[in-house]
């Protein structure tokens, strides 16, 4: 058998779709074969039988030719290796330049892989990388028609079958018709005769749609006939439209009788009111006078809670300076003691000193030179030997250090890694709370201001509602807005503070009640306030205002009850707290511009800033504080969380990573410490023998050292030193003394400070409980005298204005009915027409009405042989002629395109 060949196409201009590596396992006669091919002509020789038409094989199956297609089998599982249960075929594209196939996915090789056993095949995609992209016979498909890989076609793979055919075949008109085929010039003039049969079912079809007009065009003339017998009945309906106009305004007209009989009724009912409402006057003017008096009342209770919280207030900054003062005499007290106790140590230490300068100077030392030069030269052999050793044994030493070193940094780095986790995994975790929070505030806006316990408690205010007088507004914060958004949100939300989560009641029973309720619903050290509701919203004067041009708190602010903005102004003071969005610009405003009515200023990023007198305090924002509350949209929040609760996730993961990449290292440093340790402590065995043997030959010549001048000198110094060190602590023991004894006396001066404010204290309590009391009998005065006027005003409502209402209601049902009438009149006709028509001659809209019908039957009569309106006839008739055009034209439009596509698609003949 001859050699087989294969012909790759070569590039034109890129390389993408050349077969690079072709590899077989238990395929056919190969059990294993890997080829590199060229990207130009490669020859495969060998002898008959060495396996090369199995690579041509190999090739049409990778490229999902079926086995009979291969001419070489019938079944896949034919081409295993006979005693194997499988076989491999695995292909490699290149895909590299302007042709590549899906490059981002599957780089610059594409593999084709294709495996077989003895029960079902699979066929995989992989990338450059050997992972596998897909499976399905599709995505193979589409890269073989991509790169025009035909492995059936002769052209492309041309087996030994085919080859031989070609070959042997002597008849011309066989090789053209080999060509024709392999050139699939035969399926195209295939198509082609498919495509004039289909055409000339087309003419046909054209042909019986055109035979279908004619009987819409007998239908049009029948229509024709129709209208003209129509129009006899108009005549009678144009008389049946003319009495629809005189009944329309008939009804217009019977309704302005009525109205002048309402309106005389009403005036005879109002002439009741004046002696009823004499009553309510005189129930309304005592009980102004009783309101008067409980603002007044109200007014010294707040005065009165002003001052108590003053003076608790003094008495906590009492507390805390007596408890510094405290601290403060306990440290001196301790450096006293540390100081007296280390100045005793120094006296100690220059006896010592002393002692041992007289103990120096009384030695007498003599040195001695009568060593043999044999003992010196083997001192200085075994020196030069231990020298060498201690060099050995600094270096490794350093190696050790340095490696100590390094594992200490990499293990504090480790630390840090986990700490940042640790911070990460908290960040994530509150985070994932704000998440939920946030969610639960979407679903029901009261919880931002409370959370389950507010919802819990509003439960309860409602099973109590009939004990208040009137119904407690709150949590505030549900019933705030922002007028710009939730732009200064923030700011709003840090100028209000723990206002947002208050409720406003209208009197002090009213607060015990809701104390009460609060208690049941487990809600501790809610903030109550007392306001009247009665009050109308207070109107604040420009120059009362902060003369700036940055916003305030009450200008961004929308509440839905003038109530809440009053509780603000009042307890808040918000009119004058100035929002700003950066730090810099709240110094600007709250310390260099000299603002009038500027208390507060507030900036976004949460700083608080204020002077009192010459004092200018800024307040650093409280990363616990929650904020949000206010702002307009709680979904861009969550976004907001969503994604950064994903970057810490990122980042988590990112330093997990870091940790173990530093763990792997610290282990391999601990390795290398480990060996350099094992080689010091040989190389210090080995010193310390040289070590003894060095001791042995110098105890035989043992010199004593004398006492040298520059010792003394150094120990004078150091006495002289200790000396004046012990001058200084007795200098500063003296400060520190007197220091304690001004500490003590401040002291005592808080103490007795503080219990005359807990005297006084006790004096402005029973004041404050005093008028409480007095407060709740003014309030049951005045709700008695409340109920009174209540009695009066329902006599009024009930027997006096409940007729004149009924009357008036009836009076606006006419107006109404007469303003409805003469609409649906106007619709029909104009007024106008109706005087043209002679004007309206007293006939009821009942008598009308007869007239009416009367018309109608005799039109019903004329119009029972035709059931449409001439309308409908002409509009079917126009249908019907417009879709007749519109055929003819189609028709028309469909043969002159038949007619061309005829001329095109002649077929040409072999």
């Amino acid at each position: 058998m001859g050699d087989a060949r294969v012909f790759p196409e070569p590039p034109a201009r890129s390389k993408a779709g050349t077969i690079a590596r072709i590899r077989l396992e238990n395929f056919m006669c190969h059990s294993s074969l890997l080829i590199e091919l060229g990207d130009w002509v490669n020859f495969i020789t060998g002898q008959n039988g060495s396996g090369k038409s199995a690579i041509l094989t190999a090739l049409c199956v990778a490229f999902g030719c079926r086995a009979k297609g291969t001419q070489r089998a019938s079944t896949l599982k034919d081409f295993i290796k006979t005693g194997c249960s499988s076989a491999l075929v695995q292909v490699d594209l290149k895909n590299c330049g302007e042709d590549a196939f899906k490059p981002e996915i599957y780089g610059d090789i594409i593999t084709v892989e294709r495996r077989i056993s003895e029960s079902t095949g699979s066929m995989a995609l992989k990338d450059c990388q050997g992972r596998k992209v897909a499976s399905r016979k599709e995505e193979l498909r589409e890269l073989i028609e991509h790169f025009n890989i035909d492995v059936e076609n002769p052209c492309v793979i041309m087996s030994q079958d085919k080859s031989r055919e070609f070959l042997h075949s002597g008849n011309p008109k066989d090789k053209f018709k080999f060509f024709f085929k392999a050139t699939l010039l035969q399926q195209v003039n295939d198509l082609l005769q498919n495509i004039r049969e289909h055409l000339d079912s087309a003419k046909s079809l054209i042909e019986e749609l055109e035979a279908t007009i004619e009987p819409i065009k007998k239908e049009l003339n029948e229509l024709v006939d129709k209208i003209k017998n129509m129009e006899l009945v108009e005549e009678i309906s144009q008389e049946v439209q003319q009495l629809k106009k005189k009944l329309a305004w008939a009804w217009v007209y019977d309704v302005d009788r009525q109205l002048k009989e309402q309106s005389s009724k009403i005036e005879k009912l109002k002439a009741r009111i004046p002696a009823c409402q004499a009553k309510i006057d005189e129930q309304h003017n005592i009980l102004e006078r009783l309101r008067e008096s409980l603002t007044e009342k109200k007014m010294q209770i707040e005065h009165l809670m002003i001052k108590t919280s003053e003076v608790k207030k003094k008495k906590s900054e009492l507390q805390q300076r007596l408890s510094l003062a405290k601290r403060e005499r306990h440290e001196l007290r301790e450096e006293h003691s540390r100081l007296t106790n280390h100045m005793q140590k120094l006296i100690k230490r220059v006896q010592s000193l002393q002692q041992q300068i007289q103990e120096m100077q009384e030695q007498h030392l003599q040195s001695t030179q009568n060593e043999e030069f044999e003992l010196e030269a083997n001192v200085r052999e075994i020196q030069s030997q231990i020298d060498a050793v201690i060099s050995k044994l600094r270096g490794l030493n350093e190696d050790e250090n340095a490696l100590s070193d390094k594992i200490q940094r990499e293990m504090d780095d480790m630390q840090k890694i986990t700490n940042e986790i640790e911070d990460l995994e908290k960040k994530q975790r509150e985070v994932s709370t704000n998440i939920r929070e946030l969610k639960q505030h979407k679903t029901n806006k009261v919880t931002a201001f409370g959370g389950e316990r507010v919802i819990h408690l509003l439960r309860v205010i409602e099973r109590h509602q009939s004990k208040f007088t009137r119904a407690p507004i709150g949590p505030i914060g549900s019933h705030l807005s922002l007028i710009h958004g939730g732009q200064w949100a923030p700011a709003v939300e840090n100028s209000i503070g723990r206002l947002l989560n208050a409720f406003i009641v209208t009197n002090h029973r009213d607060s015990l009640v809701l104390r009460g309720c609060a208690k049941e619903a487990n809600y501790n050290n809610l903030q109550i306030i007392i306001y009247d509701f009665s009050r109308p919203r207070l109107t604040i004067p420009h120059n009362m205002l902060p003369q700036t041009e940055h916003p305030t708190t009450f200008s961004v602010l929308r509440a839905d009850s003038d109530t809440v903005l009053n509780v603000l102004v009042d307890m808040g003071s918000i009119e004058r707290h100035v929002l700003v969005r950066d730090y810099d610009e709240g110094k600007k405003v709250a310390f260099d511009q000299n603002i009038a009515n500027l208390k507060e200023v507030y900036t976004l990023d949460g700083y608080k800033m204020f002077s009192r007198g010459s004092v200018q305090t800024t307040l650093p924002p409280n990363k616990r504080a929650r904020t949000g509350r206010l702002c307009g949209s709680f979904d861009d929040q969550i976004e907001d969380l969503q994604r950064e609760a994903q970057r810490m996730k990122v980042q988590a993961d990112q330093c997990r990573k870091r940790k173990r990449d530093a763990e792997s290292s610290v282990r391999h440093l601990q390795d290398n410490l480990q060996t350099v340790k094992r080689r010091c402590k040989s190389v210090e065995r080995d010193l310390a023998s040289k070590k003894l043997a060095l001791e042995d030959l110098k105890k035989a010549n043992v010199v004593e050292s004398s006492l040298s001048t520059s010792d003394v000198d150094e120990l004078h110094q150091e006495i002289s030193k200790v000396q004046d060190e012990i001058q200084e602590n007795e200098t500063l023991l003296e400060k520190i003394s007197l220091k304690m004894s001004n500490v003590d006396e401040s002291a005592h001066n808080l103490k007795l400070a503080f219990e005359e404010l807990c005297e006084s204290a006790k004096v402005e309590i029973d004041a404050l409980e005093d008028a409480e009391r007095e407060l709740m009998k003014v309030e049951s005065t005045t709700s008695s005298v409340e109920a009174e006027k209540t009695h009066y005003e329902g006599i009024m409502s009930t027997k006096v204005l409940s007729d004149i209402q009924v009357a008036e209601a009836q009076h606006r049902e006419l107006e109404h009915n007469r303003t409805e009438n003469c609409r649906k009149a106007s619709i029909i006709c104009q007024e106008s027409e109706i005087e043209a028509l002679g004007g309206w001659d007293g006939c009821t809209p009942e008598q009308l009405s007869g007239q009416l019908n009367m018309l109608k039957r005799r039109l019903q009569l004329e119009s029972q042989q035709y059931s449409e309106s001439i309308d409908d006839l002409k509009i079917l008739h126009d249908k019907k002629q417009r879709k007749i055009a519109r055929k003819l034209e189609t028709y028309a439009g469909l043969r002159e395109r038949l007619n061309v596509s005829l001329y095109d698609s002649q077929p040409f003949t072999v």
